[in-house]
């Protein structure tokens, strides 16, 4: 025996689950017009009721003159008089009508107030990762459909910016990461394509694809912190930004040294909520980008300040000019400026990229400003830590 399916089965169930915006517009229109029409009529009826009692229908009996026939005066009220129940028999009528027309005009004007919506969602459906470039762009008075589809495109740009981004970023990763792997390939092949090879030869031929490798993994690491960054913080914690710094700078000496660069520090207390891998990235990427694009015998300064709402990390170094309009573009995945790509191949282009992400992961202010020198000034502002909350034991009057 076949078993009978449910309701909802039916053609009909998703019918009545799902009722457009301009079903409910209507019957919301609907069901303020019954109230008001059925009370319209109640008081009428009361009205009519009352005007038809003894006192106040038309002209009574003991009103006629003395010299007028009493059938004349019942006849005049007679003809005054109306029936409460043909009334209200006719006015239900009248007003099953116009409940009848206010649901046609009601579904007229909610499908004319919500076609923007509809052309809204038609032109949204056909947009996909192949055509952000289109937009709404409706017109029309300034009003709140005006504000959502302007919001919409606004929500696109961004939309065509990341996808754009993550373009840019995917094939210069790929072209990045090629380069080691290439490199690995061409020492393994030329030392296995030598005839005369030797152990020592080998050797150095392996040593070669590690340093190599280092590269590779280090530009692996970053690739892996910049996606971390982007992600978000899933946990915040105070960090204390002294204990940070002055450990970035004691592991930055050596390189610092070895380059003729004088380092100088004025560190101040300052704690800022966050993530202390991600900052301690941020403080070491800052300290390296000073370091390596410099030049021989410059300088290196760092301050830490706070105060009550933020704390003031500025790192400042001597370097070859930067042009103002290039200073946007260094904030991207592997830019580097025209000079210090030759000035120093071994740099990734991906530290201040880096920095701007994880200051932005934590809500903190970026600022890249050239010095008219040469060189560069950052200065990030992390938000200070909210204080805490006093004890109410301690300041609490004793009794």
């Amino acid at each position: 025996m076949a078993r009978r399916r449910p309701l909802r089965g039916l053609a009909f169930g998703p019918c009545l689950h799902r009722r457009s915006a301009r079903f409910r517009l209507t019957a919301l229109y609907c069901c303020l017009f019954f109230p008001s029409g059925v009370v319209l009529v109640a008081i009428t009826y009361v009205v009519i009721v009352l005007t038809q009692s003894p006192e106040h229908a038309g002209l009574a009996p003991h009103d006629a003159s003395p010299g007028r026939h009493p059938g004349t005066t019942l006849t005049i009220a007679h003809r005054l008089t109306l029936d409460p129940r043909e009334f209200l028999a006719g006015s239900c009528i009248v007003l099953l009508a116009m409940i009848g027309a206010s649901v046609l005009l009601g579904w007229l004007a909610a499908g004319r107030v919500l076609r923007p919506l509809r052309v809204m969602t038609a032109a949204t459906r056909q947009i996909s990762e192949r055509n952000l470039h289109e937009r709404l762009a409706l017109t029309g008075p300034d009003d709140e459909l005006k504000d959502l589809g302007d919001t919409i495109d606004g929500l696109l740009a961004r939309l065509e910016a990341a996808f754009g981004s993550q373009r840019r970023f995917v094939a210069t990763a790929s072209h990045e990461l090629r380069t080691p792997l290439m490199l690995n390939q061409t020492i393994l092949q030329v030392a296995l394509a030598d005839p005369g090879i030797t152990l020592d030869s080998l050797r150095a031929a392996c040593q070669e694809a590690i340093e190599a490798g280092k590269d590779q993994a280090q530009l692996i690491d970053a690739l892996l912190i910049l996606a971390r960054s982007q992600r978000g913080l899933d946990h915040r914690e105070p960090v204390d930004l002294p204990a940070v710094v002055n450990d970035t700078l004691d592991a930055h000496r050596p390189a610092a040294a070895a380059r003729g660069l004088q380092v100088d520090a004025a560190i101040g207390d300052a704690t800022a909520p966050g993530d202390p891998r991600l900052i301690h990235r941020l403080v070491s990427n800052l300290a390296d980008n000073a370091i390596r694009y410099n030049i021989t015998g410059g300088r290196v300064e760092v301050t830490l300040a706070a105060s009550a709402t933020d704390a003031m990390l500025t790192v400042t170094n001597t370097g070859p000019p930067v042009p103002p309009d290039q200073v946007s573009r260094l904030l991207e995945p592997f830019q580097r400026a025209a000079s210090d790509r030759t000035a120093s191949p071994h740099g990734l282009g991906l530290g201040l990229s880096i920095v701007a992400d994880i200051a932005h992961a934590h809500q903190a202010s970026l600022e890249v400003r050239p010095r008219p020198g040469g060189g560069l000034t950052v200065t990030v502002g992390f938000p200070a830590c909210p204080p805490s909350a006093p004890d109410l034991d301690s300041t609490r009057r004793p009794g």
